[in-house]
């Protein structure tokens, strides 16, 4: 375990959200700390994996929402191909289906995009050492949950369609209404190959195998009705 708290050390991190505002914001928010470095930037898990082979780093800090290849996918492949390198997750989701599916994939934390620049300078060094760090609002939050008497936990239908991201969501429905990939890339402002990849990975959560059964299981979920 390294000890970046002493020494010369410096934390090496790659910041990866599809909204550069956000991006700068952590920047800005890291800059005043000699200890951290930001050494990338990327905007979807394709560019981090394309960054990888040239760019040394200690933490990932990533959304989970991203087109083409979302956080999950991508921390599993980091997980997989960099055992040393430490995934910090910043996500504006906050239910424990998604902290537990990417904490499985091999997240070393997890912080919502509200919390406060000493915690995520923390949540840094913790992950850094080798530790595991969630986020103060994220423990308060489930600790309420579970004293909460009439609190149970999600069952396993429940938890398949939360798997599906806002975007993919937004997608099964258009799927829905019939739009093929080029008109829905238009109706959505991206392109025609994010919404394939969309498509694709709707279609390995839901376990759908066509359109037809894709619509059928919007239904029975109450996606559209």
């Amino acid at each position: 375990m390294t000890d970046f708290n002493e020494g010369n050390n410096t934390i090496r991190v790659i910041l990866v959200d599809d909204h550069t505002i956000i991006r700068d914001g952590i920047r800005a928010l890291l800059k005043d700390d000699k200890t951290i470095e930001v050494v990338a930037e990327a905007g979807t898990g394709r560019e981090l994996i394309d960054l990888l082979p040239e760019t040394a780093a200690d933490v990932i800090m990533m959304d989970i929402n991203m087109p083409e290849m979302d956080g999950f996918d991508t921390t599993a492949y980091i997980h997989e191909k960099y055992e040393n390198l430490k995934v910090l997750i910043l996500s504006m989701l906050d239910h424990e289906s998604y902290i537990a599916k990417v904490m499985d994939a091999g997240a070393s934390g997890y912080l919502l995009k509200s919390t406060g620049r000493d915690e995520m300078i923390c949540a840094i060094k913790i992950v850094a050492s080798g530790g595991q760090f969630i986020g103060s609002a994220i423990s308060i939050n489930l600790l309420k949950k579970l004293q909460n008497p009439g609190y149970k936990p999600v069952s396993s239908e429940e938890k398949q369609t939360r798997d599906l991201s806002q975007r993919e969501i937004e997608i099964l429905k258009l799927i829905a209404d019939g739009l093929t990939n080029a008109e829905i890339a238009d109706k959505i402002f991206t392109s025609k190959r994010t919404v394939e990849t969309h498509r694709q990975n709707i279609i390995e959560k839901t376990k759908a195998k066509n359109t037809a059964a894709l619509i059928k299981y919007a239904i029975s979920k109450g996606i559209i009705s």
